[in-house]
């Protein structure tokens, strides 16, 4: 594992088994005003993260061992510092279940340096940004039940009903489904609702949260292509339509 000296610079672990990726990003970043930590395989992933403040992860997909996934998730469950997720051409699925284990952000291998920096300057900001926050919000701790037309959430163990009948729903589908309900009939962007949702971080053309509140429509809508309860405000973003019951 190596490591540049101490600096104010923002902090990014690079983690990937191939040394000439790891050396190609830690020298392109540097010369960007980025201080880099790089590791080959997770055990030195963890090492660094005990050792050091780090700012963002890059992570790769595809390694020996625990794979990008796996260690996506370790991460997650400790801590919300940023990841993004490097990942082969074409792999549509291994990106979805990325962005639902928690990394904040994907870029398909063979990729430019300069796009990833960008990336990286992206999340960073987002992820520095003041989020929407309500005034009060919903958190597991709270026990509260949310009701809106034939649904009733149960905060307390984040399960979903309708008529009685628990609705299974992904971590990324709770935790969308949870914003939406603090800001019923209110337009929110994409950017918006990968912040409250703690999806976190996308440049303007990822489409990731599309893709959540697709999932979730298919679970909630009666007819999902058809949709009601979550409408889509062309240009602008996303609106939950129901009146939202708290308590």
């Amino acid at each position: 594992m190596t490591t540049a000296t101490e600096s104010p610079k923002p902090h990014i672990l690079i983690v990937d088994d191939d040394t000439e990726i790891r050396d190609l990003l830690s020298r392109f970043l540097a010369k960007h005003d980025f201080r880099v930590t790089t590791a080959k395989d997770g055990r030195d992933m963890h090492q660094a993260l005990k050792d050091w403040k780090i700012d963002l992860i890059v992570l790769d997909l595809m390694m020996p061992g625990d794979n990008g996934l796996t260690l996506c998730s370790q991460v997650r469950a400790e801590s919300d510092i940023p990841i993004i997720m490097l990942t082969a051409m074409g792999e549509d699925v291994d990106r979805i279940v990325g962005l639902e284990v928690g990394a904040d952000d994907y870029i398909p291998k063979p990729f430019n340096p300069r796009e990833l920096t960008a990336r990286i300057k992206a999340v960073l900001r987002r992820t520095t940004a003041a989020s929407l926050a309500p005034s009060v919000p919903i958190t597991e701790d709270s026990g509260e039940i949310v009701r809106f037309e034939d649904f009733e959430l149960e905060t307390a163990t984040r399960t979903l009903r309708k008529d009685g009948e628990a609705i299974l729903l992904t971590a990324g589908e709770y935790e969308l489904l949870v914003a939406f309900v603090e800001h019923p009939r209110r337009v929110l962007n994409r950017d918006q609702l990968l912040d409250m949702a703690r999806g976190r971080a996308a440049i303007p053309f990822d489409r990731a949260i599309d893709v959540q509140v697709g999932r979730l429509r298919k679970k909630i809508e009666p007819a999902a292509k058809i949709p009601n309860l979550i409408k889509t405000v062309r240009g602008d973003g996303y609106m939950f339509t129901p009146e939202v019951i708290r308590g």
